[in-house]
């Protein structure tokens, strides 16, 4: 079946996440899972401005040269998007693809959610270095229970739970049936996010903070210590103190589980603009178009100096970013531009290179979840993207 023989009739519950039923489903999460709706469009979206910027890039991907509208077909893009200071200077998008929906961005919701953090932390509401019970029961037997919210920024707590997104008999499976985001199963129990978080032990007795392993349930439980704490539920937390102040153009929403639950570590759904301006909130040091400072700019300063790299070395994202640090919820590419990006599964991505001023958001519907030479690819065709477009 090829992406113009999809009808929408054919996708469900059980089959969303697959090729060719996400090119249409990543766009219309809403109408699958839970969600709590965020902010609303404005009336009028603005008008394209093309790709005439960025149709002449020729890339270098794998030795072999390409020019960029190829390199994105190619890779399954559905959307993109090249804001230099502030300012669209181009997008794109795939026949399919509507700039104006809202796409669910995956994993960079952990970015997002790692703001909304330093936002509760400057509220004088959340203490980053403080454990994880001091906002959220979680029982002695879970690793969480002696972990720290700072672990859980930093992707750091010792965690028995691996991402097989293909494996139907793991935790994974459950932790995706939890969300909402896989069809119930009659022969288990069924739990809501929370219930499942308190289950999963650690991996070495606890030896929290000492080396990155990336796991999303950090995040969602993130997600939990912030409503918690502020005393809010997540989404009506993140519109209005982050995505509002702003300045979001269109409508955007988050799953949730059965109980209201956020799916903060990869359930928001925003449009390929708008994820390109939470990218260049932290380049613009968290202030907003009109200067007001949205997140504290010791957080952002604090995400792209800090991160432990000897954690990083030792974990199991390491060939990644050969050079590269964890941070707060971001990634620091490790490059002398002082790159940093967002990255979710099946090919979404926002990039600040802040030497070119350049930040690039793409969102995708890449077939596989992970793939490690896809993501090679992309690092390397969206830094070169950035460069290409460097001006004086």
């Amino acid at each position: 079946m090829t992406i113009d023989q999809v009808s929408r009739n054919e996708v469900t519950l059980a089959n969303w996440r697959e090729h060719p039923f996400s090119t249409l489903s990543f766009q219309s999460v809403s109408e699958f899972v839970p969600t709590a709706m965020m902010t609303s469009a404005h009336e009028r979206p603005r008008d394209p401005v093309g790709s005439a910027a960025i149709d002449g890039i020729t890339l270098q991907i794998d030795g072999n040269a390409t020019n960029l509208p190829d390199y994105l077909r190619a890779s399954w893009t559905d959307a993109l998007v090249v804001l230099r200071d502030g300012k669209v200077i181009a997008d794109w998008h795939a026949p399919h693809a509507d700039l104006n929906r809202p796409h669910v961005i995956f994993s960079i919701s952990k970015s997002v959610t790692g703001m909304l953090a330093g936002i509760a932390v400057d509220d004088g509401l959340l203490d980053a270095d403080a454990p994880i019970t001091d906002y959220v029961p979680m029982p002695a037997s879970s690793a969480y229970g002696s972990a720290r919210v700072r672990d859980l920024l930093d992707m750091t707590v010792d965690l028995d739970f691996d991402e097989e997104y293909t494996d139907k008999d793991s935790a994974f499976d459950r932790y995706r049936r939890a969300m909402l985001w896989n069809p119930e199963r009659a022969d288990t129990v069924a739990q809501t996010m929370e219930e499942f978080l308190a289950t999963l032990p650690a991996r070495n007795s606890g030896d929290h903070g000492k080396r990155f392993y990336y796991a999303s349930p950090n995040t969602d439980l993130l997600g939990l210590v912030i409503e918690w704490a502020v005393g809010r539920r997540y989404h009506d937390y993140l519109a209005e103190r982050l995505l509002k102040p702003m300045g979001m153009t269109g409508a955007s929403y988050v799953t949730v589980d059965r109980v209201g639950t956020a799916r903060a570590a990869g359930g928001i759904c925003i449009t390929v603009e708008d994820l390109a301006r939470l990218g260049d909130l932290v380049r613009m040091g968290g202030r907003n178009a009109a200067e007001q400072q949205i997140i504290p700019a010791g957080w952002i300063d604090d995400m792209l100096a800090n991160g432990n790299r000897q954690a990083w070395v030792d974990g199991n994202f390491a060939d990644m970013f050969a050079d590269g640090r964890y941070r707060s919820c971001w990634y620091q590419v490790g490059d002398d531009r002082g790159s940093f990006c967002g990255v979710g599964i099946h090919g979404q991505w926002v990039l600040v290179d802040p030497v070119s001023r350049i930040t690039i958001a793409k969102t995708s519907s890449r077939p596989d979840a992970s793939d490690d030479s896809g993501t090679a690819r992309e690092i390397a065709a969206l830094r070169q993207v950035a460069r290409s477009l460097d001006i004086a």
